[in-house]
């Protein structure tokens, strides 16, 4: 079991910076892929980002590609989305999510969610 607490959303403006943090319980975090998706209003929720079990294989979305990282610290159970450049289009409700294998999350799908954290990004 995985519990996942998403936080660091808030306001920036446009070509702006935000990192957003997610921290997990459960004595198994090491073994588990984890990821980032988001949702803006009236939106399906799509991919942005994942991150394997060890930290070889990372993925994003083309449209944060270049823009957005993702890392973890296993020794924090903490997962890290930084986020530069921003663009307005990058406003929604981010989730930390968690699964035991990197494909899973990049297809959309999550064993584990995090409640979200909004990011507003204004022009």
């Amino acid at each position: 079991q995985v519990q996942l607490v998403d936080s660091g959303g808030g306001w920036a403006q446009a070509g702006g910076s935000l990192r957003l943090s997610c921290v997990a319980s459960g004595r198994t975090f090491g073994d588990y892929a984890l990821g980032w998706f988001r949702q803006a209003p009236g939106k399906e929720r799509e991919f942005v980002a994942a991150i394997s079990w060890n930290g070889g294989k990372i993925y994003y979305a083309e449209s944060v590609k270049g823009r957005f990282t993702i890392s973890r610290d296993d020794a924090a159970n903490t997962v890290y989305l930084q986020m530069q450049h921003l663009k307005p289009d990058d406003t929604a409700r981010y989730y930390c999510s968690a699964d035991l294998t990197v494909r899973t999350l990049v297809s959309g799908v999550a064993q584990y969610w995090g409640q979200g954290t909004q990011v507003t990004v204004s022009s």
